[in-house]
């Protein structure tokens, strides 16, 4: 007999503390059948039940390698679909609550960017000189969109090696979505400020005349990340003038200027490496999400080491906030349940052309 899913609605108003005990008990009924990530940026009282923790990618990488049925991914959407075309064909992956996505990656849609390249055909014959790139941080059908059009998928670990790459292909990258990577990535291969424009996707040719068009080596579509747009240079002037032996650490999605006054920038893991690695005693400026922060500060605390955040405002990735407890016991108990609920499933032939511009990246780096 077919069995009905649980209704959310009775957990809505669920004490955090029944929801623990009964996130408990449905993972000691699951068992292997279902495996946990958990992103760096989640919040602590999920976090806590991690089975795997790391950035999207490496999450994916490392589920798609165990056994289990499940794959319940606590982070936001576009990972969950990186979860599931990268997973083994009867794993199912699965987003807690369907609410929790990237602001970043919804600036780019596939409506949008094939307007672009549309547009971009009109000033140059794009498919014969312009790279697509996207940052893994995007919806499915953008990597679908790269991979049949000759592009490629990046991370924030390796978006210069991309890069590299891409232009031994064609002579300018279209990057999108987020055009603080895409600008730091290019400043440090020597790409001048003035090659590095933006593309407004609201605008008839992104804004931008054809001569520039042509000009251009690194196209940049207008999208950031709402957390990393919170710090500012003037948090750092005010740490260097407190602590002048302090070290500033910022992730790529940061302001061009932020990222130009710290001392390292780099991924998730590259900040979290970077730190753990440093000498004892050291102190430490942050740019990127509370909770990583928060939980860096206290794994190195015992080594004499203080991390702080950058800006003087809370700064949470909200919508990965959306997976709370009360989510992940309902998801978690209607999988004991033999009940597959929020499965995301990326489209057939989307995946294995999301799947082609991932392999390019996984080839390259």
């Amino acid at each position: 007999m077919q069995r009905t899913s649980i209704n959310f609605d009775s957990f809505n108003q669920l004490h955090d503390d029944d929801c623990h005990e009964r996130i408990r008990a449905a993972r000691a009924r699951l068992g292997k059948k279902a495996v946990l990530l958990c992103h760096h940026y989640q919040r602590a009282d999920v976090y806590q039940y991690a089975d795997l923790t790391g950035d999207s990618l490496k999450l994916s990488r490392l589920a798609s390698q165990t056994d289990a049925e499940y794959i319940v991914f606590c982070g936001v959407h576009f990972m969950a679909e990186v979860a599931d075309f990268m997973s083994k064909p009867e794993q199912k992956a699965i987003l807690p609550d369907l609410g929790a996505g990237c602001s970043m990656a919804d600036m780019a849609n596939l409506a949008k960017v094939e307007r672009c390249w549309r547009e971009l055909n009109e000033v140059l014959t794009a498919d014969e000189s312009v790279t697509p790139v996207t940052y893994i941080n995007s919806a499915a059908d953008l990597k679908a969109f790269c991979g049949e059009h000759g592009g490629i998928v990046c991370t924030s670990s390796n978006a210069g090696a991309i890069a590299q790459w891409a232009f031994k292909q064609r002579d300018k990258i279209l990057f999108f979505p987020d055009q603080h990577l895409g600008r730091w990535t290019g400043y440090t291969m020597g790409i001048p400020l003035e090659e590095m424009l933006v593309w407004d996707p609201d605008l008839e040719l992104g804004g931008l005349p054809p001569e520039q068009i042509r000009k251009a080596k690194l196209l940049l579509w207008k999208g950031h990340c709402s957390v990393h747009q919170m710090f500012q240079p003037a948090h750092i002037l005010k740490f260097r003038n407190q602590h002048p032996d302090g070290l500033v650490i910022a992730h790529p999605e940061c302001s061009f200027e932020v990222c130009r006054q710290s001392d390292f920038v780099g991924s998730t893991e590259h900040i979290v490496k970077t730190i753990k690695e440093a000498a004892p005693n050291t102190r430490w400026l942050v740019g990127t999400e509370l909770n990583l922060v928060n939980r860096l500060a206290e794994e190195v605390k015992s080594e004499g080491k203080i991390v702080q955040f950058m800006a003087t405002t809370v700064c949470m990735c909200s919508t990965m906030q959306r997976i709370d407890p009360q989510h992940l016991a309902w998801t978690l108990e209607n999988l004991a349940e033999g009940q597959v609920v929020n499965q995301i499933k990326v489209p057939a032939h989307e995946a294995a052309l999301a799947r082609l511009a991932l392999g390019r990246m996984l080839a390259v780096s």
